[in-house]
C-alpha cells in the first residue's frame, strides 16, 4: 500500500502532540525530497513550507487543536533539492477524552493538478485573442460584486465602428488583427486602468481609478478615440475603423451600483453612436449608490 500510494504522490504522516515527534511513510519523504532514514524534526519540516503556506499551516493547526476539528490545506513547499511543489495536506485528530494527543493525515502532491487548474482559470479570465480581461472576469470582478473590490472613478465602454465591414471585405483574420490593435491602443491609452476587458465581439470596457481628474479623463478618452481611428496596416492593406465611447462616472468611489453604472455607460455609448459615431458621450443621469 505504501508503494502504491507513493506512485500517486501520496504519503501518510502523524505528529505526536506531546513532543511534536513526526512519523512519515516513504511517500511523504519522497514528496519533500528527503531520504527515508532522515530523523525528523517538526521545525525542520516546517521550514520547508513557503512563507504564506507556513503561516496558514500554523494557524489552521492551532485552530484544529483548540477546537478538535480536521482541516485541509493546499500548501507550497520547497523540496530539499530546491524545487517548488504544491501539496494537499489533510489532517484529523486523535483525542484522549477531550484532550488532543495526535494529529495525523495524508500529504498528496498536487503540483500538476494545480498547474492545470491555474491554466484553466487563466484561460477563463483572459480573452484568448486580445489578452485582455475576459467578459467572465469583468462579470465576476465588477458587475456581480455586491460591494466594490477597489475604488473606482469611471466606467468607459468602447464599441468599434465599421468592424462588420472589415470582416465582410477582408475576412475574419483581418477582423482579428483589428481587435488586437484596438486592445493594444486601449491599453496604451489607459495604462493605469483597473481593468481593460473585451466584453463582446467588438465591445470593450475600461475601469479607471478615481485619481484621474474629470478634465484629464476627458482628454485621455479623446486622445484614445483619435488613436483608435488611425489606420491599421494588415497584409498590405490599410484597415480603417474608429470607435464610439460611453462614459459613466461614480460619485462615491467606494459605494456604487455596478449594474446601474454599466447601464448608464451603455446608454451613453448608444447616444454616441446615434450622434454619428467616433465620439464620446457622458452619462446624463446620476448613477445611484449601492446599498450599504
Amino acid at each position: 500500500m505504501e508503494r502504491a500510494a507513493a506512485l500517486a504522490g501520496i504519503g501518510a504522516w502523524a505528529c505526536d502532540l506531546t513532543d511534536d515527534t513526526l512519523s512519515w511513510t516513504p511517500g511523504t519523504y519522497d514528496l519533500f525530497g528527503l531520504p527515508h532514514d532522515r530523523r525528523l524534526d517538526r521545525r525542520d519540516a516546517l521550514a520547508m513550507y513557503a512563507g504564506e503556506s507556513r503561516e496558514a499551516l500554523e494557524r489552521l493547526r492551532a485552530e484544529a487543536i483548540a477546537h478538535r476539528r480536521p482541516f485541509t490545506l493546499d500548501a507550497q513547499i520547497i523540496r530539499a533539492d530546491g524545487a517548488l511543489r504544491w501539496m494537499r495536506l489533510t489532517a484529523d485528530l486523535v483525542c484522549d477524552g477531550r484532550r488532543p494527543v495526535q494529529l495525523y493525515g495524508l500529504k498528496q502532491d498536487i503540483t500538476e493538478q494545480k498547474a492545470h487548474s491555474d491554466l484553466m482559470r487563466r484561460l477563463a479570465e483572459q480573452d484568448p485573442l486580445t489578452g485582455l480581461a475576459s467578459r467572465r472576469l469583468f462579470q465576476t470582478h465588477f458587475l456581480d460584486r455586491a460591494t466594490p473590490q477597489t475604488p473606482l472613478g469611471a466606467l468607459i465602454l468602447f464599441d468599434v465602428d465599421g468592424f462588420k465591414q472589415i470582416n465582410d471585405r477582408h475576412g475574419h483574420a483581418a477582423g482579428d488583427a483589428c481587435l488586437q490593435a484596438i486592445a493594444d491602443r486601449l491599453c496604451a491609452g489607459f495604462s493605469d486602468a483597473l481593468m481593460v476587458a473585451r466584453i463582446g465581439g467588438d465591445e470593450f470596457a475600461v475601469l479607471t481609478p478615481p485619481s484621474i481628474e474629470p478634465e484629464l479623463l476627458d482628454e485621455r478618452v479623446a486622445r484614445t478615440l483619435a488613436r483608435l481611428a488611425m489606420p491599421i496596416y494588415w497584409r498590405g492593406n490599410l484597415l480603417r475603423v474608429s470607435a464610439s465611447a460611453g462614459m459613466a462616472e461614480v460619485n462615491n468611489p467606494l459605494a456604487f451600483d455596478a449594474e446601474a453604472l454599466f447601464a448608464a455607460a451603455d446608454a451613453a455609448l448608444y447616444a454616441a453612436k446615434h450622434a454619428g459615431r467616433n465620439r464620446v458621450r457622458r452619462a446624463v443621469t446620476e448613477v445611484p449608490h449601492a446599498y450599504m
